[in-house]
């Protein structure tokens, strides 16, 4: 058994392609219409083959309901990891992201915190383990 969609819901799916591609870096892997439905994906270019992230219109109330009270309660709607969250952070920040939590020691990981501009915070998360 393998994972290979998650999904997260945006607000503006147009808003969330360009913020997932240009500022994060991911790759547009799926993007197709019927009617008023958009299924729209991004993958690590890493990994083009890997999981997927669902960027899904939040237009259902629940769906709504729910990413507002994950952002309110200052919980991420993705997390990412990497093995140089500074540099992540860095690298990001100069595309012009906004960061709510630069690159802080927790225990066992080294994470960091940004907005989305589409309703979630993003979590970058370094793994002790992975430390350079």
């Amino acid at each position: 058994m393998k994972i290979k969609l998650t999904s997260v819901y945006v607000d503006d799916q147009n808003k969330a392609l360009r913020f997932y591609t240009e500022v994060l870096g991911f790759t547009k892997k799926a993007d197709f219409s019927q009617g008023p439905f958009r299924w729209l994906t991004v993958t690590s270019p890493d990994e083009p083959d890997g999981t997927e992230l669902q960027l899904a219109l939040n237009n259902n109330p629940a769906a709504k309901a729910y990413q507002q009270a994950i952002f309110q309660q200052s919980q991420p709607g993705a997390n990412f990891f990497t093995d140089d969250v500074k540099g992540e952070y860095e690298r990001i920040k100069a595309r012009g992201a906004e960061f709510t939590m630069p690159p802080t020691d927790v225990t066992g990981a080294t994470i960091a915190m940004l907005n989305d501009t589409c309703g979630n915070l993003i979590q970058l998360t370094q793994l002790a383990r992975h430390s350079r």
